[in-house]
């Protein structure tokens, strides 16, 4: 009977641990559960010495459990709080009897009477396995709970203890890896930093007796299904950037949000297969992030799986192996490695980021459709993720510059698919052209992919050109008491805008009578005495000079940004950066406090009488305006600033030529590098300039290379416009294999689009045609472009001027919609101007033309 009995014992699939009696049935029972008890516990000792057990028809983790040890029907183990688990492994079925003994009885029932276990609880939903998978689960756990059972039955160890008065060492297996060796002192494991990942998720544990109870390792990070506000992200950074200090938390929170979306199946885990594309942002090769795995015995889940632990760990040791020191040599600094080369990095700066991401908290945190995801963490990484669908960015433009973008044309939603963040992106790429944002390396893919150096730069030129935008003599006239002697208001009005504020700043220091001047937003300010003093000046019953007696510095920056609070003007700066003298978040600063202290005063009848209404009101303005913007946008060095005076030397528009008609120019003749200081070289670039456009066949009556030199407007508007002309006349050369395209067809093809494709009756016979102030007819343009692009419960009919600014800033979002770059404005199609309206047309041919649309 006993006999019988061992044979019903199942065989597990794992030949290494097979096993079998070689008894016959008529051996001494008692010597036979010794023996097979001794076998069991050899065996589990060999397999724990080489690591976990590797099942390959294993499909699922069993969930983790904190086990106690309890008697109730034979003893073994149970979890600690709910329900106790039925099966060999827990008691209740290997009686003494079965091993030749006499039963077990408890207090208050019959000898030989056990004592039932309950149903075993059911299985989560994310464990619910195939008939198949569980019946091997099934074979596979109930091996491995025997030998649990049979190792700490207290009979087997009263028996063992009879037979076997001195049992046999145990193997202490994995002692030699520092990541493995849980319950030790980092003295104790050779000075490790932190302590192992699991490297089975998770297993049963296994005790000896009379050896401490196992403590399970901690669970790997839960994946979130979107990437969001999560106020639990920042601590589980820091706790991990803190188990791995060669990490910052913003590392930490990177590789978690990449791991979350590598974890499509929400396993806890990435295939090795995956590493490459997340080795690279760590700056180590994908196979040397395996083979550190592989001999760090990390690898989970049948040698394939990889958490984001197990990544963290073998990444450090990479790393000081090479000798780096723990979180970076410069904190302030996260580098960032390209997805596309391991030898491509970049950086960005950590306290820039958290300064950025609270402006856009504090500006964005009410927006009606933006609410639930605010606020950011601005201590992770978490804005890159939030800023992919370009909501977030779009709504930063219009902030920055109101009116920029009609957000009729938006795509909302809490989750948007591929081509819906793409046409968002585009909107936010081409509306950062057109109010002055270097875009040139910049896509809508790159803002998708989340590459985060390429948009925390476009985020801090969207809000520095809002910064600026106010620093205009149009909205504070009393700049007029900033020129200088012998300065006129039109040369005044060429400096940037990081002159005019340093301006203004030394224009009270000297005011408070100060004997400091500054001449930079870094090394000038950092010791906070200039602050101290033009806060003192600007608020004086806010702000005193007692920061001047405080000889620690960053308690004298805490004092000046107490004050700042006050004036309500604490913002982008922290004690740090200002201490550092950070010159992107002193210019915001400073910028910030001009724009709600600017301390002028108001300016006399007399005084305004001396503005010359020309310098807002000029014909030019606007052209030049966008004139400069489309030169950027073919990515002319240096940035255009100002129009006039950025292309004397004749350098950016040869640029602008050589990306018009390639290999027109022979660089040969052309005086370089700039700054040119001569004006005879810059006259010679300029004539070469003219002859150029004159082999292009430019009308250029009158025309020299020194009226460009000399900042003649109507001259240099003149020429650059031409060559914008030109610029989109060989776009659609291209796109139509080498046919001539003029204006003329430019019309017509408009005129059909909208009458066959769009089923509109709208026409135009020329350019200027007062038909188009109404922007109806560009609207009915855009629907035939693409079938149903236009809501036209939105559109008026634009009888009124209100209605058709509408009806025009409608239609250029549109267009940026699809993936135009438009730098016209809704006043210059309400009022007609038919330069602008010819580019805005023209290239809504060349983009249907070019097949890029899905239609």
């Amino acid at each position: 009977m006993a006999s019988s009995q061992f044979r019903q014992v199942k065989l597990n699939n794992d030949d290494d641990d097979d096993w079998r009696t070689g008894n016959s049935d008529d051996e001494d029972p008692q010597a036979k559960a010794k023996s097979l008890k001794q076998t069991i516990v050899s065996n589990l000792d060999a397999k724990l010495a080489r690591g976990p057990v590797e099942n390959a028809k294993l499909t699922r983790h069993a969930p983790q459990a904190d086990y106690t040890e309890f008697s109730s029907g034979g003893g073994g183990y149970a979890p600690s709080t709910g329900p106790l688990p039925t099966g060999p492994a827990y008691g209740g079925i290997f009686q003494p009897a079965h091993f030749g003994g006499a039963p077990h009885a408890l207090p208050g029932l019959a000898q030989g009477q056990g004592v039932p276990n309950p149903a075993p609880p059911p299985k989560p939903a994310k464990f619910q396995v195939s008939a198949a998978a569980a019946a091997s689960n099934a074979q596979a756990d109930g091996v491995a709970q025997v030998t649990q059972s049979l190792s700490a039955n207290p009979f087997m160890q009263q028996q063992q203890q009879q037979t076997q008065p001195s049992p046999t060492p145990k193997p202490q297996p994995l002692t030699n890896n520092p990541f493995l060796q849980m319950n030790k002192t980092p003295s104790q494991t050779g000075g490790a930093p932190y302590s192992a990942p699991p490297t089975t998720l998770p297993q049963r544990p296994v005790s000896y007796q009379p050896q401490p109870q196992y403590v399970p390792a901690p669970a790997p990070l839960q994946r979130r299904q979107t990437f969001s506000s999560d106020p639990e992200l920042s601590s589980v950074a820091q706790t991990l950037s803190s188990k791995f200090p060669y990490f910052s938390p913003s590392e930490v929170s990177t590789f978690h949000r990449i791991f979350q979306d590598l974890d499509s199946d929400n396993h806890g885990w990435i295939h090795q297969s995956d590493l490459a594309s997340i080795s690279t942002k760590a700056g180590e090769a994908a196979t040397s992030v395996l083979e550190k795995l592989q001999k760090l015995k990390l690898l989970s889940t049948g040698n394939d799986g990889v958490t984001l632990e197990a990544f963290l760990a073998a990444v450090s040791e990479l790393r000081r192996e090479k000798g780096m020191s723990a979180a970076g040599a410069n904190k302030n600094k996260i580098v960032l490695h390209g997805a596309t080369s391991e030898n491509t990095t970049h950086t960005i700066n950590e306290d820039e980021k958290q300064s950025f991401v609270e402006h856009m908290n504090q500006v964005l945190g009410n927006d009606k459709d933006l609410a639930h995801r605010f606020p950011v963490d601005p201590y992770t990484m978490q804005i890159f993720g939030e800023v992919k669908d370009g909501l977030i960015l779009a709504k930063l433009i219009n902030d920055s510059v109101p009116n920029t973008i009609d957000e009729r044309v938006l795509n909302l939603g809490k989750k948007l698919n591929t081509f819906q963040m793409t046409e968002n992106n585009n909107v936010v790429v081409n509306s950062a052209k057109a109010i002055g944002c270097s875009v040139v390396n910049i896509g809508a893919q790159d803002l998708i992919e989340g590459r985060e150096h390429l948009a925390l730069g476009l985020i801090w030129q969207i809000i520095k050109i809002g910064l600026q935008a106010r620093v205009d003599i149009k909205f504070h006239p009393e700049l007029f008491r900033l020129l200088e002697d012998g300065e006129s208001l039109e040369q005044f009005l060429k400096l940037p805008t990081e002159q005019i504020l340093l301006r203004w700043f030394n224009y009270h220091l000297k005011k408070a009578g100060w004997g400091r001047r500054v001449q930079n937003f870094s090394g000038d300010v950092k010791d906070g005495e200039n602050y101290t003093v033009l806060m003192n000046q600007l608020a004086p019953h806010l702000c005193d000079r007692s920061p001047l007696q405080t000889r620690d510095l960053h308690q004298r920056a805490e004092q000046i940004l107490q004050g700042a609070d006050r004036m309500g003007c604490r913002k982008y700066l922290s004690v740090k950066t200002l201490v550092e003298g950070n010159a992107k978040l002193n210019f915001a600063f400073v910028a910030n406090l001009f724009n709600n202290w600017p301390g002028l005063e108001k300016l006399s009848d007399a005084e305004k009488a001396q503005l010359d209404d020309s310098l807002f009101n000029s014909e030019g303005t606007r052209e030049a305006r966008a004139f400069a913007l489309w030169l950027n946008s073919l990515g002319v060095d240096p940035f255009v600033n100002n129009l006039f005076d950025d292309v004397e030397d004749g350098l950016v528009l040869l640029q602008a030529i050589d990306k018009v008609r390639p290999g027109l120019i022979d660089w040969k003749k052309v005086n370089r590098p700039a700054p040119i200081a001569s004006k005879f070289k810059k006259v010679e670039n300029t004539n070469y300039v003219i002859s150029l456009g004159k082999d292009m066949k430019f009308t250029l009556v009158g025309i020299q290379g020194s009226d460009i030199v000399d900042g003649v407007k109507t001259l240099i508007l003149g020429f650059v416009w031409q060559l914008m002309r030109e610029h989109v006349i060989q776009t659609l050369k291209s796109i139509s294999r080498g046919t001539e395209i003029t204006e003329s067809d430019i019309i017509t093809w408009a005129n059909q689009t909208v009458k066959l494709r769009s089923g509109k009756n709208t026409s135009i016979s020329q350019f200027k045609d007062p038909n188009l102030r109404t922007g109806v007819f560009l609207l009915d343009l855009l629907n035939g472009i693409q079938k149903g692009v236009v809501d036209y419960t939105m559109v008026g009919p634009g009888h009124t001027e209100e209605d058709a600014l509408m009806n025009a800033k409608y239609a250029i979002s549109i267009a940026r919609k699809l993936g135009a770059t438009i730098f016209v404005l809704p006043e210059d199609i309400v009022e007609v101007k038919p330069k602008m309206i010819l580019t805005f047309v023209g290239t809504l041919m060349a983009l249907d033309k070019s097949g890029t649309l899905n239609r």
